[in-house]
This record gives C-alpha cells, sequence and structure tokens, in this order.
C-alpha cells in the first residue's frame, strides 16, 4: 500500500503537470489582440529582416499583420482569415500593398515575414515608396482558382 506522503507527492505532481501543460498551450496561442496601428505596440517583433518590424495581432479569429520601420513609423496591415488577404487602410504605405500570389522578382524584393501560412515582402521603388506583398499559404497553392480566377 502506498503512504499517505507517497499519494500527496503524485497528487501534487500530476497537478503540475496538468498547470505546466495548460501554460505552454495559452502562451503558444496567446497573440496580443490590441496595438495595430501604433508605431510600438506592445506585441513580439516576428520580422524575418533586420530592416523592418512586424507584429502580429489576433482577434476573433483574424490573423493581423502589420508592418512598422525601424523609426516606428506603420507602413502598412493586412488581415489575414480563412485563406484570404485584406489589405487594411493603415500605414504610409497601405496605398502600396497587393495580395498577389505572384510577387515582384526584383532582386531587391525581401522575405519581412513569414509563419508558413502568410508571407509578405517588401520591394523598394524607385520612388521612395515601398511596394508590400501579403499572400497566404492557401493562395500560393492555387492562385487562380482561391482569387476566383476560375481556372480551368
Amino acid at each position: 500500500m502506498r503512504t499517505k506522503a507517497q499519494l500527496i507527492h503524485k497528487t501534487a505532481l500530476a497537478g503540475l503537470i496538468a498547470l505546466c501543460v495548460a501554460s505552454t498551450g495559452y502562451a503558444q496561442t496567446a497573440t496580443p489582440a490590441t496595438g495595430l496601428g501604433q508605431a510600438w505596440p506592445n506585441a513580439a517583433d516576428l520580422s524575418s529582416s533586420p530592416n523592418w518590424h512586424v507584429y502580429v495581432f489576433v482577434l476573433n479569429g483574424v490573423k493581423y499583420v502589420q508592418v512598422n520601420d525601424l523609426n516606428g513609423t506603420v507602413h502598412a496591415a493586412v488581415g489575414v482569415a480563412n485563406g484570404s488577404t485584406s489589405v487594411l487602410p493603415v500605414g504610409v504605405d497601405s496605398q502600396n500593398v497587393t495580395t498577389s500570389a505572384t510577387s515582384s522578382s526584383s532582386s531587391a524584393t525581401q522575405t519581412i515575414y513569414n509563419d508558413g501560412t502568410t508571407t509578405v515582402t517588401a520591394t523598394p521603388q524607385s520612388n521612395g515608396t515601398t511596394q508590400f506583398n501579403a499572400v497566404s499559404a492557401q493562395m500560393q497553392a492555387c492562385p487562380d482558382l482561391c482569387s476566383g480566377g476560375g481556372g480551368a
């Protein structure tokens, strides 16, 4: 038979393991839902480029990706839900954001964010602006069919 001390120890250990598993799951899915449009939001910088800051927010199943320059100026933002990408009217380059599955072939184009489901690239333009392209993995997989282009 087990002693009372052994039972307490096993119960406490099981509770601690359950707490750790629950905390880990929460930490992996807890993305801030506020701060969109701010120069320095309280969110992790997820940029894959040293030239940009990229912040991700999630609210009601919609992922919002915001791109800031190194001075904190908001340049662009997109919303992504169910494989669709929408340009938000946020940032000084919002008019220079596309959601095309075919991005620029310029050698100056750099991927500034890629989480496996959404990719954002930046291409400097000769007039000093930056062209951003944001596309979901679903759109990359079927550019004609997903965009309503009809396909075959």
